[in-house]
């Protein structure tokens, strides 16, 4: 039985200094493929991901485009060893280069769209946060509650939305400084372990994020979204995409609507189930998130994730 791989992308906040260095180092292809998004940016993208500190790489101009890069370079290292998925999903940002891996943006497309679409959310963000200072939007973990709860919470409380289902123990809200305030007190009294303000520079995946809908979907107007060659999800759906249209839609739609991932987890896995292939799921780019989430959502048992992250990691397959 031949083996049939799933890659998961990872979203924004998995960026770190220093990423992808050591499997550009130790395969052409990887530093081929950053040299590119170089030329095509005009960014001098080893720079910006081994020189610079924490701060400059959160930003989400530089984020989106150094996460997307890691995980472009890292896919094509694995295609030289063979490893060429069959499905692909990512959470958040991870979506364009799953977009890419299934053939629905060429590589210099999925470099511009990301690219832009980083500068417009950085440029709202900071939008958002000199019209509200000190009080800026953003978002909240909550963990240990059901996600119908915090669901139910979120419905309680204005301007405040569930943002990211990010495993059955883990929701992530987003809202307005006053709303997660409120919405992190009716948390804890519920039950919730935690409900942890994060440090990111925005209010992503809710309405509050419209503007920056709104010029993401005229920056990418002439782009042309191909139907997928291979089994994709979405993150607004959390269902199998199957045109190229649909998926434009859901990528301007994707700014303020909740990312499903606990359903393409699910749909991922029936989907494996029902093949009955040998499936191996791998989650190049920086950090372990998504294999992390992936176990908390109870699926490991049957599919094993593996962060595809280091030279060793590579090496290991």
């Amino acid at each position: 039985m031949s083996k049939k791989f799933a890659f998961l992308f990872p979203g924004q906040g998995a960026q770190e200094p220093g990423m992808l260095k050591d499997i550009c180092e130790a395969f052409p292809i990887a530093r081929k493929i950053l040299d590119k998004i170089s030329e095509i940016t005009g960014v001098d993208m080893p720079k910006l991901m081994w020189e610079s500190d924490a701060s400059v790489l959160s930003r989400s101009d530089n984020s989106q485009l150094a996460i997307t890069a890691a995980s472009v370079a890292t896919m094509k290292v694995l295609e030289e060893k063979g490893v060429v998925p069959a499905s692909a999903m990512g959470f958040s940002l991870g979506e364009f280069p799953a977009l890419y891996a299934a053939g629905v943006l060429s590589f210099e497309d999925v470099i511009k769209v990301v690219a832009v679409r980083g500068k417009i959310m950085q440029e709202v963000c900071e939008q958002i946060a000199k019209e509200n200072e000190g009080h800026a939007p953003g978002m909240t973990a909550v963990i240990g509650l059901a996600p119908e709860q915090v669901k139910e919470v979120a419905s309680k409380c204005e301007n405040v939305y569930a943002a990211n289902m990010n495993s059955p123990v883990q929701t992530v809200l987003s809202g307005t400084f006053d709303g997660l305030t409120q919405a992190e007190a009716l948390c804890k009294e519920a039950g919730a372990r935690r409900a942890l303000r994060l440090a990111v520079a925005g209010p992503f995946h809710c309405p509050l994020m419209q503007r920056a809908a709104d010029e993401f979907e005229k920056a990418i107007a002439d782009v042309q979204f191909n139907d997928p060659k291979i089994t994709l999800f979405s993150n607004v759906t959390g269902k199998q995409a199957i045109s190229g249209e649909e998926i434009k839609k859901n990528a301007v739609l994707h700014l303020t609507k909740s990312v499903l991932w606990t359903d393409e987890e699910k749909v991922l896995f029936d989907m494996m189930e029902q093949d009955g292939g040998e499936w191996k799921l791998y989650e190049p780019g920086p950090g372990t998130v998504l294999t992390g989430l992936w176990a908390k959502s109870g699926l490991e048992q049957k599919y094993v994730a593996t962060a595809v992250n280091s030279v060793d990691s590579i090496n290991s397959l």
